[in-house]
């Protein structure tokens, strides 16, 4: 492929970099902020409050799942109306699933992991001075934070925030009479879903641009790192897949406000027939899963990337399969599109189109088994480093198999349909995009660290947070696997009115104590995190000793990135452990005439010179007698 880059925007904009760095306010360099990197931080930091608010959420109805007759006076206190004497109203508790689902899909594991990891990787890995559009990065944020803050506005109205489940399937949701949280919190659930789509329209299309625009000198698209690989896919993913969500809230809304019957037919509310007819709430879930799938990806694709190279920089060994594992992120990209319609085989689809989303389902695993076996490869007889961002990584893996397999068992329509509204689906998708992008997240949190703010995090704070949480998410979403098995269902305020269900009571109080263990680990991280920003040890230029490009930056941040020329690029960037060469790496920017020792014929197939080169090397270093 060929190498596409440009460089008159580098050589121009770094003498306007030069003129103007020091002239920065306040506000421009903290607030308003057009480098990528800050721009990286905040989405980061907005990120962490929105996961911890999620937290709370999933603590609070927890309680009462394992409680479920108890009263705690302090939740009136803390809640008021929205948990009269002490017991969380079956309304609220509605709420706090929907808001809390909500909060971890978009907010966190969308916006907090792309938008972090992709605004600081994306300029940095591939030599860039800064994104294709600065300012409409900065707009990106700042719509994202707007969307953060109406979502949280929607606990202060009346009737209290939405509450038709985080996949706002009608009528809850298209009735705003249907029920307290189909309201205003609705209202504003649906402005905070549209605000958040435009940033993350706005961040993809720069990234997209960047990726193909903006690459140094030599960087083709086979030199790129597979964390830039799974940032670009993922990129073309919410480019094509967001705005059909959009286009769904917009009938939404009008479904709400405009007495139009797009997803409302044949309703009765309190005893009066509504004048809706003719419409299906079977299209909304159509338009919602077409992005709601895609999002899985979308969601988790960031994370493998982020694996893919701390788990080769940590084995000091090439990734296994390089070529192999960008087929299956593109696989991945192609299929996710086609195979929505596995989160409706209970809506009375034609059997055989459900065979068809079957199919294409359980086509969809090959590539995400292609990248577990290759990271298991990878990891196979490695030098291996056990840093915190090396642990969380691993924890990728493993949950991405243990929560993958049953997505196996829920891609077959016989079975989904017995396992659907179940804990066995809570489960599933806990460990498989839940658990396994938040281990990536935190794992590219501290492994980047360092290049974000210059100091190191605590190793051994790091060690604890890591197998607390660890242990804490499998205690939590491994024994959903069996009350699902047994078919408990998912939502419910209170499993005390079915007698067949009393017996898993005690397994709710265990899953809500361990969820709260995990919750107070998260304490050993953000104590880690704000600390370390302040008064961690000073990073060196290049902690981990890798060789992607991002390290070769000077550890002061600059507008700009390279105070000089941005380096060129000569090879791929996994090779470690190279034989013949006197160290365990060789960064992208050390040409192959530099380490002719470790050279391989394959390194100059491009090149007919270089071979030559080589060949002559080697006949020149040869002892005598072998030639002999």
């Amino acid at each position: 492929m060929s190498t596409l880059a440009v460089h008159g925007h580098e050589v121009g904009h770094q003498d306007h970099d030069h003129e103007h760095h020091h002239q920065d306010t306040f506000i421009t360099k903290y607030i308003f902020s057009q480098d990528h990197k800050m721009i990286a931080k905040q989405f980061l930091i907005t990120g962490i409050t929105m996961a911890v608010i999620a937290m709370i959420l999933s603590i609070l109805f927890r309680i009462q799942l394992a409680y479920p007759d108890k009263s705690f006076p302090l939740l009136e206190t803390l809640l008021g109306r929205f948990a009269p004497e002490g017991k969380i109203s079956p309304d609220f508790y509605l709420s706090l699933v929907t808001i809390h689902g909500t909060i971890m899909v978009f907010f966190v594991l969308t916006a907090g992991l792309s938008g972090t990891f992709s605004n600081l990787l994306i300029p940095l890995q591939l030599g860039a001075r800064d994104m294709a559009s600065p300012f409409m990065n900065m707009l990106s944020y700042w719509l994202f934070f707007l969307a953060s803050v109406v979502m949280l506005s929607s606990f202060m109205v009346q009737k209290g925030p939405a509450s038709g489940g985080w996949t706002i399937y009608p009528p809850l949701s298209a009735l705003p009479k249907a029920m307290p949280g189909s309201g205003e919190g609705m209202t504003l659930w649906l402005i905070s879903m549209v605000m958040f789509v435009a940033s993350s329209l706005m961040g993809g299309i720069n990234y997209v641009s960047t990726v193909l625009n903006m690459r140094t000198k030599g960087m083709d698209l086979w030199k790129m790192p597979l964390t830039i690989w799974a940032f670009f896919l993922t990129a073309i993913l919410g480019v094509l897949a967001f705005p059909v969500l959009v286009a769904g809230v917009v009938l939404l809304i009008f479904d709400r406000s405009f007495g139009t019957s797009f997803y409302l037919s044949d309703i009765v509310v309190a005893g009066h027939v509504m004048p809706y007819e003719g419409g299906s709430p079977i299209l909304f879930q159509h338009l919602f899963w077409f992005l709601g799938h895609p999002e899985v990806y979308i969601v988790i694709m960031p994370a493998l990337g982020i694996s893919s190279e701390i788990i080769a920089t940590n084995s000091r060994k090439p990734i296994f399969g390089y070529h192999a594992m960008v087929y299956s992120l593109i696989g991945i990209t192609v299929l996710s599109f086609i195979v929505w319609g596995h989160h409706m085989f209970v809506t009375g689809m034609n059997p055989f189109l459900g065979g068809v989303f079957m199919i294409t389902t359980l086509i969809i695993a090959v590539p995400s088994a292609v990248k577990t076996f290759n990271y298991l490869a990878t990891l196979w007889r490695g030098n291996l480093r056990f840093t915190p961002a090396m642990l969380f990584a691993i924890g990728l893996v493993s949950f991405f198999i243990s929560g993958g397999l049953t997505g196996i068992f829920l891609g077959n329509a016989a079975l989904d349909i017995n396992l659907h509204d179940t804990y066995f689906v809570v489960a599933h998708f806990h460990l498989v995009m839940g658990s396994a992008a938040i281990f990536g997240m935190l794992a590219g949190v501290y492994h980047w660290f360092p290049k974000m703010f210059g100091r190191m995090m605590d190793e051994k704070l790091g060690y604890l947070h890591f197998w607390l949480t660890f242990a804490g998410a499998y205690l939590v979403f491994f024994p959903m696997h069996f009350m699902g098995l047994d078919g408990v269902p998912r939502r419910y305020y209170a499993f005390t009115e079915f007698e067949s269900m009393k017996q898993w009571l005690s397994v709710n109080t265990f899953i809500t104590w361990a969820a709260i263990m995990s919750a107070v680990a998260q304490l050993a991280f953000l104590f880690n995190f704000f600390y370390s920003i302040f008064f961690g040890k000073k990073a060196t230029q290049n902690p981990w000793e890798s060789n992607t490009l991002e390290w070769t930056t000077p550890v002061e941040h600059i507008h700009g990135n390279w105070p000089g020329e941005i380096p060129t690029v000569y090879r791929w960037p996994y090779d470690y452990s190279k034989p013949g060469h006197d160290e365990d790496f060789i960064p992208q920017t050390v040409p192959f005439s530099q380490t002719m020792s470790s050279n391989l014929p394959h390194d100059f197939e491009d090149n007919e010179a270089g071979l030559e080169a080589h060949a002559q090397w080697q006949k020149a270093n040869t002892p005598r007698e072998e030639v002999k």
